[in-house]
């Protein structure tokens, strides 16, 4: 490729070209000028192209840019004191410029500069001259003054802005990456708690089939067309979790948490109500999956033969207890990924998990219930 030779840096677009048409102004009063006069003259204008150059290329948190900037502003003194005026309106280069500073100090500084710089070629005008030449001089360039004085203003904030929007980008970049980490956790953690118990049941009526083969061959067919259609069911679940179209209600989960334990071969009793119409899907569907979660736990680990699953709700939150006749939970171990998945879980709903040891575990569960015209209150 080839290499293109810019004058500027690239970011800046054609504006910095636009601007050295106003060059031509200092140029063209030079040439009223004779001499050395004239030759310094234009020497300044060079070393003004050059100033003009190093500000758009040094950034302004280094030195070096108020360096070439206090260069820039002499320049324009001297052409104001020692030439004519009308330089003055170089002032809008140096004014551009100001407004690069993103220190609050140094943009002040800087302002404070101009100001002195526009101010002292009057006061010496006012020298050679009488008051009435120069007042006629400050209400010409009078409005310009107040266009160079506001520009450093408006500068300063185009570059706030656009600041501003890169840093929104920059966060809004952000977010996308955690909500992606955030769903590879949910989906390995869906994964988790759905397919894991129904890989248990799998395993369970395996090993169930290896034991009866030879004396029930009848029970075992029925046992291998069961786990034939557990695992199509693993297989629908899987895609469902991928597109996300599945939503768990917590009477869907009883009836399949007791089919789990019917196959495990442990006994099943549920206390409670049996509606929950009133509680949200996303908590019903968070609530499912802790419930999925700890008769799994109960299964794999606990050694249990008997699970006592009982739900309460009021009008404020809603109470579930999950308790076996198991070995019971060592509570100086810290917490599996199950039970750590669980609490995260229900940390999104401002829910509470508790896990004790009463003749075997008791898991305890806290969701607030909130109401659909109390969401709406809150928004409003």
């Amino acid at each position: 490729m080839k290499k293109t030779i810019s004058i500027f840096p690239s970011q800046y677009g054609f504006f910095p070209y636009i601007f050295l048409v106003y060059l031509l102004m200092p140029i063209f009063y030079l040439t009223k000028e004779t001499g050395g006069k004239q030759l310094i003259g234009y020497g300044m204008v060079l070393l003004f192209f050059i100033t003009y150059r190093q500000l758009y290329c040094v950034s302004p948190q280094k030195k070096g840019f108020s360096y070439w900037l206090t260069v820039q502003l002499s320049i324009i003194l001297i052409f104001c004191v020692l030439y004519d005026i009308s330089f003055i309106f170089l002032g809008f280069f140096p004014a551009n410029f100001i407004g690069f500073y993103r220190d609050r100090k140094k943009f002040q500084h800087g302002l404070i500069s101009l100001v002195f710089v526009l101010l002292i070629p009057f006061v010496f005008y006012f020298i050679q001259s009488n008051l009435s030449q120069t007042a006629s001089q400050i209400v010409r360039f009078l409005p310009f003054f107040i266009i160079m004085l506001m520009s450093p203003f408006g500068i300063r904030s185009m570059f706030r802005r656009i600041e501003l929007e890169q840093q929104l980008d920059k966060a809004n970049q952000h977010i996308k990456e955690l909500v992606k980490r955030e769903e590879r956790t949910r989906i390995a953690r869906d994964l988790h708690d759905t397919l894991g118990h129904t890989l248990s049941l799998l395993t369970l009526k395996s090993q169930l089939v290896q034991r009866i083969v030879t004396i029930d061959s009848e029970r075992a067919r029925k046992e291998a067309k069961e786990m034939e259609i557990t695992s199509r069911a693993a297989l629908k679940q899987a895609r469902e979790l991928v597109s996300d179209m599945k939503t768990a209600t917590i009477a869907e989960e009883l009836i399949h948490i007791q089919q789990i334990l019917r196959a495990a071969e442990m006994t099943f009793q549920y206390d409670g109500d049996s509606d929950f119409s009133k509680v949200p899907p996303v908590t019903q569907n968070i609530v499912s999956m802790c419930i999925r979660e700890a008769v799994t736990n109960i299964v794999k680990h606990s050694r249990a033969t008997h699970c006592t699953i009982s739900i309460s709700q009021s009008d404020e939150k809603m109470s579930i207890m999950v308790k076996d006749d198991g070995m019971g939970i060592d509570q100086k171990k810290p917490f599996g990924n199950g039970l750590r998945g669980m609490k995260e879980r229900l940390s999104l709903i401002d829910g509470a998990l508790d896990v004790s040891t009463h003749n075997g575990a008791v898991l305890h569960i806290t969701v607030p219930i909130v109401k659909k015209a109390e969401r709406k209150e809150a928004m409003q």
